[in-house]
């Protein structure tokens, strides 16, 4: 059984939600996030990337940098442009891209769930990574960035949330620059918190989806204050950590696309009789491959398309994790073939998330002579299977879609 509290969110002035949501830190780069804090100064990237805000010989992972956030945030809060709840709610968050929609509850999700693994995770982090916001959150005493969950929703969760929504105006309603549409419903009824309490205590487990550095640092900073308070009850809200969790069966994955910047010495010819070895291989002159069903890939070379189906025998159908579409790829041809040892390293791999098209891969393979591989997506399903058996998916095999909003919901630590 997992926890998942309410909380009494600092958010923004119900005027201000739209400028003051912001993409997730690690999703812009300085110069991207540097123009949007230029053109908007309720941008919560002033306090994610508060670097942006400092000269730009100020080294990113400076003290002067979080304590520019933590001053930041304590500003906004003073200036009214962000605001706390009086009491603990539970809150609804919607985001629309295009037909998609998906509808997530916001609250709190406990540290102690995620040590003992009732938060499942499937990816593995980086110390450089964590530590980053780890400083972020215990400097601002808060955490900014919400966790994206997933978990088995029960029916009368799902229903009581659709009641809420039907019978209440959103409080936020906007739509951003990027054409997501974002709605935000406050749930302060005492009973009605009562039920959504109930009805959560029923999901067994909680899978992390997109979050894991923020997860991680979330809990070490916990615990931190565990240590600084060796009387604490359990209660503190530094034993819980922001998140959205949505309901599983309506979740979507797109996939994450690889372009290799170079053949790694090979020509055309020689590549594609190496790829036959593993691959059944069909080239359809003019067609764009995007793959429609699992163990089938795309592969972009010489400004033409091939259409791969990975042989029965090249990979385990047993083991979750050798018989993801991105295991199958690096196994049977981007380590043996173009010499891709470990992509997490190996700087001649770049990842592309699905959100864009085909056309960006061959931009980016005619650019270096590479190639490019369109994948077909992992399922939840994959995700959750991989995550209970306690294994942990290969980098980049996920690429969930539309982002959540950082901004909009601050947990604060005391």
């Amino acid at each position: 059984m997992a926890t998942f509290r309410p909380f009494a969110a600092l958010r923004p002035a119900k005027e201000l939600a739209e400028q003051v949501a912001a993409l997730p830190y690690d999703v812009v780069t300085r110069e991207e996030a540097e123009k949007i804090g230029e053109e908007n100064p309720y941008s919560f990237l002033h306090v994610d990337r508060a670097e942006i805000d400092l000269d730009p010989e100020v080294d990113p992972y400076s003290t002067q940098v979080y304590e520019k956030a933590r001053e930041t945030l304590q500003k906004m809060e003073e200036d009214g442009v962000m605001r706390q709840d009086p009491s603990p709610c539970y809150y609804i968050y919607q985001q629309q891209m295009k037909d998609y929609v998906q509808t997530g509850l916001v609250g709190c999700a406990s540290i102690d769930d995620y040590r003992n693994q009732v938060v499942k995770r499937h990816e593995l982090t980086r110390a450089e990574k964590e530590q980053d916001r780890i400083r972020h959150v215990d400097t601002c005493d808060a955490n900014t960035g919400p966790i994206f969950l997933t978990g088995h929703f029960p029916m009368e969760l799902i229903e009581l949330r659709n009641q809420w929504i039907e019978s209440h105006e959103a409080e936020y309603d906007f739509v951003a620059e990027d054409g997501i549409a974002h709605r935000v419903w406050v749930i302060d009824d005492e009973d009605i918190i009562r039920q959504v309490e109930k009805y959560v205590r029923q999901i067994p487990s909680f899978y992390i989806a997109d979050g894991h550095h923020r997860a991680a640092s979330a809990v070490k900073v916990g615990l931190k204050r565990r240590k600084e308070h060796p009387d604490y009850t359990g209660e503190e809200e530094f034993n819980y950590f922001l998140s959205v969790l949505f309901p599983c069966r309506h979740m979507q994955i797109l996939p994450y696309n690889r372009v290799v910047l170079d053949r790694n010495g090979f020509e055309e010819k020689g590549i594609l009789n190496m790829v036959k070895l593993n691959f059944e291989l069909l080239f359809f002159p003019g067609f764009p491959c995007k793959p429609i069903e699992p163990h089938c890939f795309g592969m972009y070379m010489g400004g033409q398309w091939y259409h791969l189906r990975a042989r029965e025998e090249s990979y385990d159908h047993s083991d979750p994790v050798a018989s993801l579409d991105v295991s199958i790829l690096q196994k049977n041809l981007l380590d043996p073939i173009l010499g891709i040892k470990d992509p997490r390293t190996d700087h001649r791999i770049k990842f592309v998330g699905g959100i864009k098209g085909l056309k960006e891969l061959e931009a980016m393979a005619d650019e270096t002579g590479g190639i490019a591989f369109s994948l077909y997506p992992t399922t939840i399903q994959e995700l959750m299977t991989i995550a209970d058996a306690g294994e942990i998916m290969p980098p980049k095999s996920t690429w969930f879609e539309p982002k959540l909003r950082s901004g909009l919901f601050i947990h604060k630590l005391r």
